[in-house]
């Protein structure tokens, strides 16, 4: 009977929240690395990490937009060639890789870490057309 109610208080506790990455830790994982992410089981997009806070993203679309990084109230917050709106996360390390969750509206998009494949991302160079 006592191990049964200890069974149920701990499956009752809450669980613990991950606890944000600093921006020194952000780049002390993340820089050098390029990162795949993944959405509700499908991929998402990937990210390579530069020095000096640089990044490129890209949806797995082969069309790549520059951009950077920087820490703003705790969260990590990248401007993109393409937009001049900040997208602003919170990054927790856990032991399957990052977990991103977007800060910037009341959805609750969260991405997770799928692989550091060790290489380049694939870009297309500019359309060209007549």
């Amino acid at each position: 009977m006592i191990a049964r109610a200890l069974i149920l208080l701990l499956l009752a506790a809450p669980v613990a929240a991950e606890t944000p990455l600093s921006a020194e830790a952000f780049d002390a994982y993340t820089r050098g690395k390029t990162l795949y992410y993944g959405h509700a089981g499908q991929a998402y997009g990937v990210e390579r990490y530069l020095d000096d806070r640089r990044v490129v993203w890209s949806f797995l679309d082969g069309k790549c937009r520059n951009g950077f990084w920087y820490e703003d109230a705790g969260l990590i917050c990248f401007l993109y060639e393409d937009r001049r709106d900040p997208q602003c996360w919170s990054f927790a390390q856990t032991q399957s890789g990052l977990i991103a969750r977007f800060e910037n509206s009341t959805e609750q998009t969260e991405l997770y870490e799928a692989q550091d494949i060790g290489q380049d991302m694939v870009c297309h160079g500019p359309d060209v057309g007549v």
